[in-house]
């Protein structure tokens, strides 16, 4: 495990002991930060944000549950371990908003289903001053002074900096597909996501530049 921000998980583990966080929580946040490889502060408010979710939702541990998650920094890794949410197995959706938010919900067959949005409160932020100016990206925060009173405010802020709402969540629907032949690179995808015969690949939308060798 990778250090950062001058906190051990020695350190972590005995600020959420001190501060009453179940043996199962503690747990969690050992796991995300072994699997995210440091103790990102984003990483453990997403903790902190997917437990909550799923308490409010009473969802039972291992229980099939879906996410969307409106940032693609830190919150997914919270929800992959936490809850099993991945993009692989389908129940993860990372829509880059730019909100440190997630919602989750359960299974569903219908058009939209209930879910629970958890996100970080802008309004009770100012609390913890010191995660206020890290979380707002004020030139104040300096990681090598306030590195270790961040990590320690957030813990102890715990869901006190989060906020949720009730609400409907959009069922992405499952169409029937096949494979199909692009035009241009000859190679094989999905019949839905070829336009005019080609595939994203083709249309400017590549990643990579082939190599000769």
């Amino acid at each position: 495990m990778q250090p950062r921000l001058n906190h051990t998980w020695e350190d972590i583990e005995a600020r959420l002991t001190s501060r009453g966080s179940s043996p199962e929580l503690i747990e969690d946040f050992k796991r995300c930060i072994d699997f995210h490889t440091f103790a990102a502060p984003g990483l453990l408010v997403g903790v902190f944000m997917v437990d909550y979710a799923m308490e409010l939702l009473d969802f039972p541990r291992g229980e099939k549950i879906y996410a969307v998650c409106e940032s693609k920094k830190c919150l997914p890794d919270a929800l992959q371990v936490v809850a099993h949410c991945t993009i692989g197995n389908n129940r993860l959706r990372v829509i880059p908003i730019g909100k440190f938010a997630i919602t989750m919900n359960g299974p569903a067959d219908a058009p939209y289903v209930n879910g629970i949005r958890v996100f970080v409160d802008g309004d009770k932020i100012e609390r913890y001053p010191t995660f206020a100016l890290w979380f707002t990206k004020d030139a104040l925060f300096d990681p090598r002074t306030r590195g270790i009173t961040l990590i320690d405010e957030l813990i102890d802020a715990g869901r006190d900096i989060l906020s949720f709402e009730r609400v409907r969540v959009k069922v992405p629907q499952k169409w029937p597909w096949k494979s199909a032949i692009c035009s241009i690179c000859g190679e094989m995808v999905p019949s839905h996501m070829l336009v005019d015969g080609a595939c994203a690949d083709c249309r400017s939308q590549s990643y990579y530049e082939k190599v000769a060798y």
